[in-house]
């Protein structure tokens, strides 16, 4: 018991040298570094652990590091830090927790092996770099959501996931996100507090141009990813709606004052009738385009496809003149369908392959809708939405009407997409969180959407 105190003030004195490295060579995450509080004990006797608030060390542990190398306590300590700020705590509720350990984990030591600085660099081994190189085939980013799919699709075997988590395992977890009803708001509390630290450091991440000093990039595409907003896809697609009228009872340009005077004066005599028409924003002509490139999957695009589909049927959001072009394209136009029906549009879903294979050209896709345009093919068009991960050649000018551009991923910073296109960063959860609860409007679309089990993608 007399020599655990000197361990543990040892323990604490090496936190805070490490901190203070971090701070010398990272200054953007200075908030970030200073965020929890030091404390020994926790049950934690081989590894760091945190709850979001306070970071729970072992003396002996942190020592036997050290003396190894700083390097190896630097390391720990910011690879705790990150998975706070990319707010990987929060987001394990539901999940497959093994898969999901693993895959912040290897997120988080991607980004510290790309870290060129002194105080972190070590060489990132062949293991890890065969695995970062099998998931960068599927991601333009590695990031713990995607590395989570990815995972799921490649259903490691009990061998193979212990490998895995021997080569990237670095911290305790098991404080992450507990489950108590009691614990919830404190959890919303920590993810608020956290997502607040990450903009700020993203904010001074760009104002020093970090992509181009010790691979901060690294840090800042994660950062985007983790503090993005959720998309509502339904509101989203209203947007290209334009106002029509339709054959509807107005009630909101309906004088109720008229009606019950009349009923009064005259008995069953109203002196004023509802109207039979009133506008609502309706879409007539869409263009759904699809990157058909080797980046892209079938099995994606079949679920951009479905969720559309049934945020379509379960809204009035098209006249009866309905007419939707599905465009296929990789460097070059490989197919253009005409949907003139929502059944049509599920049939299609159905038997869908994807057409292509090659690099990533955006400009056939509209040239061929100009075309279509001067034909007289698409004379209501106000929106194109282009599902891709959107590295490729864009158009010079901006089309005359509104396009969106939905990926799946945040793009890497090096990807510069213009200014007049519309970026929807839509993951694969908002996918399914757009498609919950309308099962009753598309009968057995979830089951087929998600085959398998793979509800919790």
């Amino acid at each position: 018991m007399a020599d655990a105190r000197p361990l543990q003030a040892i323990g604490q004195d090496i936190l805070f040298s490490a901190r203070n490295e971090l701070y010398m060579h990272l200054p953007y995450l200075d908030a970030a570094l200073c965020a929890l509080r030091f404390q020994p004990g926790g049950g934690v006797t081989q590894t760091l652990a945190t709850d979001g608030e306070m970071l729970w060390y072992s003396g002996a542990y942190l020592s036997d590091r050290f003396l190894r190398s700083p390097i190896l306590t630097n390391r720990i300590y910011l690879h705790t830090v990150l998975h706070c700020m990319l707010r990987h705590l929060t987001k394990k509720q539901g999940l497959a927790p093994r898969l999901w350990d693993l895959a912040c984990d290897t997120a988080v030591e991607s980004i510290l092996d790309g870290l060129d600085s002194p105080c972190l660099r070590q060489s990132a081994g062949p293991k890890r770099q065969k695995f970062y190189n099998e998931c960068l085939r599927s991601m333009p980013v590695l990031t713990a959501e995607g590395i989570y799919r990815h995972l799921l699709r490649l259903r490691p075997s009990e061998y193979e996931l212990a490998q895995l988590e021997t080569c990237f395992f670095a911290d305790d977890h098991s404080l992450w996100a507990p489950d108590e009803q009691d614990d919830r708001e404190r959890d919303e509390r920590q993810d608020k507090h956290w997502r607040s630290l990450s903009e700020k450091a993203q904010t001074g991440m760009e104002t020093m141009l970090a992509s181009q000093a010790e691979g901060g990039g690294d840090v800042l595409e994660q950062l985007r990813a983790a503090i993005r907003d959720d998309v509502d896809y339904r509101a989203f697609l209203r947007r290209f709606a334009a106002p029509r009228e339709i054959l509807a009872i107005d009630g909101d340009g309906f004088d109720y004052v008229f009606y019950t005077y009349g009923l009064q004066l005259y008995g069953n005599l109203p002196l004023i009738e509802p109207l039979e028409t009133r506008e609502d924003r309706r879409i007539e002509d869409f263009v759904i385009a699809v990157d058909t490139s080797m980046s892209t999957s079938g099995e994606l695009v079949r679920q951009f496809l479905a969720c559309t589909y049934a945020i379509l049927r379960s809204t009035e959001t098209f006249t009866h003149r309905m007419h939707i072009r599905i465009l296929q394209c990789d460097d070059r136009l490989r197919a253009d369908t005409v949907i003139r029906s929502l059944d049509a549009l599920r049939e299609y879903m159905e038997h869908f392959t994807l057409s292509g294979g090659s690099s990533t050209d955006f400009r056939p896709v509209f040239e061929h809708v100009a075309r279509l345009q001067k034909e007289g093919a698409l004379p209501s068009l106000r929106g194109l939405v282009y599902f891709t991960d959107g590295m490729g050649i864009y158009p010079d000018k901006r089309p005359p009407y509104d396009t969106a551009f939905v990926l799946l991923e945040e793009p890497p910073l090096t990807v510069r997409m213009p200014p007049w296109a519309i970026r929807l960063v839509l993951t694969e959860s908002g996918l399914e969180q757009a498609v919950s609860g309308l099962d009753e409007t598309a009968p057995g679309l979830l089951p087929w959407l998600y085959p398998e089990g793979e509800e919790s993608i």
